[in-house]
């Protein structure tokens, strides 16, 4: 079997076994996350149409962070640095200490995959209420040019940059939106 052929479908495989992994704690996909030219693109998904509207106005929100899970220690804690400075910049408020009251909890499960020109990381982020009901839900992925034998070694800081970017910019959609 030509190995150039073969090792194509194995990262499709990967990629889309990580996807429905991801998507198991969704119910769905996300359609622009399926498909297409198997090529990674920089996007990010739609909010679900079924999210739940913010209990308060977004001038008295605050989010707390739960440990992001699938990301190595310190990816994660650069990662966590960059959406606490891009919230600050923003002017939305996290609590930064673990366990401390805060109006939704936000969870983040990410995994990333790589090919031999670029590094992928694809992202889920639920935002839960302080009953413990999931409000609202946005995914999408960012793609590195880096690449490296451990796709997390790929991601580089732009691409951190990008998600904690599009991370505040997600979550302030969804407060503006219930505002409205």
């Amino acid at each position: 079997m030509n190995e150039r052929r073969f090792f194509p479908s194995l990262r499709t495989v990967v990629l889309f076994t990580g996807l429905l992994a991801l998507a198991g704690c969704a119910g769905n996909i996300p359609p622009d996350l399926v498909g297409g030219s198997g090529t990674p693109q920089r996007q990010q998904s739609a909010p679900p149409a079924e999210s739940i509207a913010p209990s308060v106005p977004a001038s008295q929100a605050t989010f707390a962070f739960e440990p992001f899970v699938g990301v190595p220690g310190n990816t994660a804690d650069s990662l966590s640095r960059r959406i606490g400075a891009e919230a600050k910049k923003e002017g939305l408020t996290i609590v930064r200490r673990i366990g401390a009251p805060a109006t939704y909890r936000v969870k983040g499960h990410l995994s990333a995959v790589g090919n031999d020109t670029s590094s992928t990381i694809i992202y889920v982020f639920d935002v839960y209420g302080s009953n413990g009901q999931r409000l609202y839900r946005f995914s999408g992925q960012e793609t590195s040019s880096e690449t490296s034998g451990d796709p997390w070694s790929g991601i580089d800081s732009d691409t951190l940059d990008l998600l904690a970017k599009r991370t505040v910019l997600a979550l302030e959609s969804w407060l503006s939106n219930a505002s409205n």
